[in-house]
């Protein structure tokens, strides 16, 4: 898959099962996190791996939170059993690093970047995963079973897997890619005109481009 099919086409998938990314492709993945963005070098970033049993103490630290939290039986049992539902869960925590050009919350979006990238690379070698958040990601007592200092935060757990299913239908994805919810989400035809603003009128581009207009208004007065 070319970088930019894979642009273009980029889901998540959560119905996710064995195996896991391992070996050369789990190093791909890894390696593609560390090349995020990541203003003075600083590295701001830490994964931490579950799979097998790991995933079981996850899912006990979790329930054990809910808990805390007066979540009641139900709930408790569902995050339990949350990190269950793929073979691979990866943590990425933003370990924050005083510097006076680099604002936490750009170390944030940096270890952000990560995780998608990380995400993106599971794709691209025919497997796939979700990016979970939720209360979870703020729960002190979840942030102090996992090391992390009190302006550390995580941003994400990142649930790896092999996709369930695989439409007929979708040539041109690797044979592990499900391309399910790209499709569903294209069928949906949304209409992006209102997103985009140039703030410098493409050469070539007239005001029948869509996405460079800004909604039926056409161009904005400072054209």
């Amino acid at each position: 898959m070319d970088a930019l099919s894979l642009l273009l086409n980029r889901h998540s998938c959560g119905r996710l099962t064995t195996p896991a990314p391992s070996g050369e492709v789990l190093d791909n993945i890894l390696k593609a996190g560390l090349r995020a963005p990541d203003h003075g070098t600083l590295t701001p970033w830490q994964f931490i791996l579950f799979e097998g049993e790991g995933r079981e103490r996850l899912g006990t630290l979790l329930a054990d939170a809910a808990r805390t939290r007066g979540e009641d039986e139900d709930s408790i049992k569902k995050c339990s059993e949350a990190p269950l539902r793929a073979p691979l869960v990866v943590a990425v925590a933003t370990r924050y690093q005083a510097h006076p050009k680099v604002p936490k919350l750009e170390q944030e979006l940096s270890a952000g970047c990560a995780l998608m990238a990380m995400q993106m690379a599971a794709q691209a070698q025919g497997f796939n995963g979700i990016w979970r958040s939720g209360w979870f990601i703020f729960d002190e007592q979840i942030h102090g079973a996992l090391g992390l200092a009190p302006e550390d935060q995580l941003v994400g757990f990142l649930y790896l897997g092999t996709p369930c299913w695989r439409p007929a239908s979708c040539a041109s994805c690797p044979s592990r890619t499900s391309c399910a919810a790209s499709e569903a989400h294209n069928a949906k035809s949304p209409d992006y005109s209102g997103l985009f603003c140039f703030l410098t009128k493409p050469s070539g581009c007239t005001d029948k481009c869509a996405l460079a207009k800004r909604g039926e208004g056409g161009w904005p007065d400072i054209f």
